[in-house]
């Protein structure tokens, strides 16, 4: 009977544990079930919250990128080195950005996009939130790709009275279909740079040359960078043979694509000679960049290089002695007849600077093409004119040669016939803004100059490339030139009182003898015409001529930089690189001023007679005691300039300019201000 007890007791226990075991499993389940609950509701929020913030994200985008479009009245108001820019996807042209300096002094930038519908002859304006910031001599490429789209790379800015400059690096995609900007952002860019130009060849945006003016020095490129519009990348093209032919430094030259590559002719740079003053170097000379597209290697390279397909040699094009080519000049813009495969190239500057004193310029308004296949040819696109017209124009010769032998009246300007096509000739310029559509050139402003003054023009006009039969003016200029230049030192002439005219007698034999020395000689080339102006006074251009030497470009404003806690270190540095014409630094602030991107040891370099001047005129010491003394004030000079130096080598930094390029620039020394503001 026990035994029957005992079992019946441990199948009791074992029931029990069982309970319990039931009762375990069935309470860890409930709480699977409820982690398992919560962690369904927590992906659900975390889901909601991610809608959420790709919801704000798309939002902003369709904000930043929301555009106004107005329709205005005629072309936009008058500006120099915008770009004008056939659309590649429909008959229109756009035009971005631009500068106006005004009389007073002040500069105007603008980073406006306006688009011109030549079949309902009307301007419309694009405005985004989210677009590149004002500026000038930018390069600007169209692709037709994705409906079209227009890139645009670098340019410059200056503050209202130029007292900070700066230029972009920048690079811009803007969607015509969409009428947005984006900005492209790689690792790997160009420098920052103006007056470069970029063309595409195939998938491949091509760009070369520029120049960048920091407020040290100026100075022009020649290096080649290529954008793969494919793999949004930028590279720049190496050459292996140091040696190896290729164009020199330059900006405002022509860059025109072909099947085979591009063409580059003429441009403009400055010649810097240590002692001499900057000279001023127009460039004729054409060059053909071949490009190819290598195939791949059979076998695979096992460096981590990437192979890149894209080959580009320079080549020379030379032309006959014999043969016919467009005077030498500066700021001659060319565009491309894609039709025709030829540039088409219209006005320019040729300046004859022969001295300080002198500058003699000559304007142009004459076509000219540019065969771009083959080795090149140059011909010149005269307007046609009817034979009836001809034999006319030859009748009323022969008439007024009979009138002249018989000293009988002369023609006037009622003779003249109204429907001359070269009276449909835009005025002389340069720096003009060219695009074709079709077989239609069309030109907006440019700059002219009469004597120190620079005027930018706003006349819009086109022409029939394969008529050429006359100019149709779309706007007519609303910039009035004098026939003399203003100045306020001969407001006078022609009203002198006859009571003074004995006693102004000597000065004006002195004002004569003046204005032989500081003149300029004007002249206006067209199609066989030809016409001089009078020579003006010119003292303003012998001070802006005379400033490209011996003004420095970094001007030190009088500030107390010890006792200056209040200003702050970036304004300080904003002052110390401001130009202006008005002040004239001596010889003495010049040396012993450091500039940015120079050591102290080269500082003391440049400056060592100086600092040992300064020293003979407090010390007794001679020879090595006297140089350590030297030293040590160049030292304590430099220690004091130092923290704006920094500041402003920042500055510079934010403008693309390297260490390395601040160095050599300061070891180039001074230069650049004076020059001509629109470099040609």
């Amino acid at each position: 009977m026990a035994k029957k007890k005992v079992t019946s007791a441990s199948s009791k226990a074992a029931t029990k544990a069982a309970k319990k075991a039931k009762a375990a499993t069935k309470t860890e389940r409930k709480e699977k079930k409820k982690t398992s609950g919560k962690s369904k509701g927590s992906e659900f929020d975390d889901d909601q919250n991610l809608e959420a913030i790709l919801e704000n994200i798309r939002r902003e985008w369709e904000e930043s990128h929301a555009v106004t479009e107005e329709l205005v009245e005629g072309p936009p108001s008058r500006r120099a080195n915008a770009t004008l820019t056939a659309c590649p996807s429909g008959e229109y042209l756009w035009y971005i950005g631009g500068e106006f300096f005004s009389p007073d002094g002040k500069a105007y930038f603008y980073n406006d996009v306006f688009r011109y519908s030549p079949e309902k002859n009307e301007w419309r304006k694009f405005v985004s939130p989210t677009c590149p910031g004002p500026r000038s001599a930018h390069a600007v490429v169209a692709s037709p790709t994705g409906g079209g789209k227009l890139f645009l790379f670098g340019g410059e800015f200056s503050s209202l009275y130029q007292n900070t400059f700066h230029h972009y690096r920048d690079f811009w995609c803007f969607d015509i279909a969409t009428r947005s900007w984006d900005r492209i952002d790689t690792k790997e860019r160009p420098s920052a740079r103006s007056g470069h130009r970029m063309a595409l060849w195939k998938h491949y945006i091509v760009m070369f040359g520029g120049f960048y003016d920091p407020g040290i020095v100026t100075r022009y490129l020649n290096d080649l960078w290529v954008f793969d519009t494919h793999e949004y990348r930028w590279k720049q093209i190496e050459f292996k043979d140091p040696n190896e032919r290729r164009p020199s430094p330059r900006s405002g030259f022509s860059f025109l694509p072909t099947p085979d590559g591009i063409v580059l002719h003429g441009g403009y740079c400055k010649e810097y000679t240590k002692g001499k003053r900057p000279v001023g170097v127009m460039l004729d000379d054409t060059w053909f960049l071949r490009l190819t597209i290598a195939p791949p290697p059979e076998v695979a390279s096992s460096g981590k290089t990437k192979f890149d397909p894209l080959v580009a040699k320079w080549e020379r094009r030379k032309r006959p002695s014999t043969a016919y080519a467009p005077a030498l000049r500066s700021g001659a813009t060319m565009a491309l007849w894609a039709a025709k495969s030829m540039g088409i190239q219209f006005g320019g500057v040729t300046d004859d600077d022969p001295d300080e004193e002198t500058l003699n310029s000559t304007f142009w308004n004459d076509l000219n093409g540019y065969q771009l296949i083959g080795p090149g040819r140059w011909v010149s696109m005269l307007l046609k004119t009817s034979k009836s017209k001809r034999n006319k124009q030859k009748k009323r010769t022969l008439e007024d040669n009979e009138d002249n032998d018989t000293g009988t009246a002369t023609a006037t300007g009622a003779d003249l016939d109204a429907d001359d096509p070269l009276l449909s000739l835009p005025m002389a310029r340069y720096n003009a803004m060219l695009a074709v559509l079709r077989n239609t050139l069309y030109i907006y402003g440019g700059i002219f100059e009469r004597g120190s003054r620079e005027y930018t023009l706003d006349d819009f006009h086109f022409i029939a490339l394969d008529k050429m039969d006359r100019y149709v003016c779309l706007k007519k200029s609303e910039v009035d030139i004098p026939l003399e230049e203003d100045d306020e030192s001969s407001g006078s002439e022609g009203e002198d009182d006859s009571d003074d005219s004995d006693d102004s007698d000597d000065d004006d034999d002195d004002d004569d003898d003046n204005n032989n020395n500081n003149n300029r000689d004007a002249t206006l080339y067209g199609e066989g015409q030809k016409l001089e102006l009078e020579k003006t006074d010119m003292s303003v251009v012998e001070e802006e001529i005379t400033a490209a030497v011996r003004e420095v470009c970094l001007v030190l404003p009088t500030l107390d930089l010890a006792n200056s806690p209040k200003i702050s270190l970036r304004d300080q540095a904003t002052a110390f690189m401001g130009v202006t014409k008005d002040s004239k630094r001596s010889e003495e602030d010049i040396l012993s001023t450091p500039l940015p991107g120079e050591t102290l040891a080269t500082f003391y370099a440049r400056s060592r007679e100086y600092w040992a001047q300064k020293a003979r005129e407090s010390s007794d010491n001679r020879g090595k005691l006297l140089r350590r003394d030297g030293f040590s004030l160049a030292e304590e000079h430099y220690a004091t300039y130092k923290p704006i130096l920094e500041e402003v080598e920042k500055i510079l930094s934010e403008a693309g300019l390297d260490e390395e390029e601040m160095k050599r620039a300061a070891a180039a020394g001074q230069g650049g201000i004076g020059q001509n503001r629109n470099r040609r």
